[in-house]
């Protein structure tokens, strides 16, 4: 049996093995496993060994960048933001991937990433959509609360040092104003159980084409809420999880998938999410 898992601490609920064991249906691949194992930041060093049982396994906060020393070769994606999210055991050698930005970029497929695109936060997540839209020919404002401004200047940088000539600028959230033609929800706000928080105001919404909220929990945020009331087109962050494990598949042992049948596995996940909010 080919075993794989997902590393973190504290892990608690996750959606991976829903996620994962229907990718594996999908594949007509009955005897694999796929597990949640909880390794303290402390632990990694002595408990990476035990890892190399594992086919391929995913990794969440806080192994992403601490990860990387017990790797033998990164692909271009994990050299790109310095952060491992998914590691190939091929023949007992790790090979490291970043699977976040091909998740990203086939969830928001459908919406204008290479337009006028407001991004609010600069975090993990900010960052890796940042650079990639900047990559995409954006146009980018990075929109933060006032105690981000540093971290927002030092990605403004880095995202020109990656994509010279890239177009980007920094606001504070607060001041935001123009057109976009997408907007990027980056920040936690909105997320469970503070539903009833939205990042921006109604103006900066009705001001933007389309809309894109990294968060999965809720499945549809108040930010999504009110865009689509405004008739506009909001895409939500389960869609991004399931196509991050996607690709980790794809990855792992070359699976290949159907949109529709990918699209039944996030309809799955929200319902899954959805239930666990009752």
């Amino acid at each position: 049996m080919d075993k794989f898992g997902l590393i973190g601490h504290p892990l608690g609920h996750s959606m991976s093995p829903l996620i994962h064991e229907k990718l594996f249906k999908l594949s007509g691949i009955s005897d694999s496993s796929y597990e949640l194992i909880d390794i303290a930041p402390e632990n990694l060093s002595t408990d990476v060994e035990n890892l190399k049982q594992l086919r391929g396994f995913n990794i969440t906060i806080p192994h992403k960048t601490a990860i990387i020393p017990f790797t033998d070769s990164l692909a271009e994606s994990a050299q790109r933001y310095n952060s491992v999210n998914c590691i190939h055991n091929d023949n007992g050698k790790f090979i490291g991937y970043n699977t976040d930005c091909d998740g990203f970029l086939r969830s928001a497929q459908l919406l204008p990433i290479g337009g006028d695109v407001l991004i609010l936060g600069c975090g993990g997540v900010g960052r890796m959509i940042a650079i990639e839209t900047a990559l995409h020919g954006a146009n980018i404002t990075l929109a933060v609360i006032p105690q981000d401004i540093q971290t927002a200047q030092l990605l403004m940088a880095e995202i020109l040092s990656k994509c010279a000539d890239a177009s980007v600028r920094i606001e504070l959230i607060s001041e935001v104003n123009g057109k976009y033609d997408l907007l990027i929800n980056a920040t936690p706000v909105g997320m469970f159980p503070k539903t009833d928080a939205c990042a921006v105001s109604d103006d900066v919404i009705k001001n933007s084409a389309s809309v894109f909220d990294v968060i999965y929990n809720p499945t549809e945020t108040l930010l999504m809420k009110k865009a689509r009331a405004m008739g506009k087109t909001a895409v939500g962050g389960a869609a991004m999880l399931v196509y991050q494990a996607v690709k980790a598949h794809e990855i792992w042992y070359g699976g290949e998938f159907n949109p529709e049948d990918i699209s039944g596995i996030i309809a799955d996940v929200e319902k899954a999410v959805d239930s666990m909010n009752k």
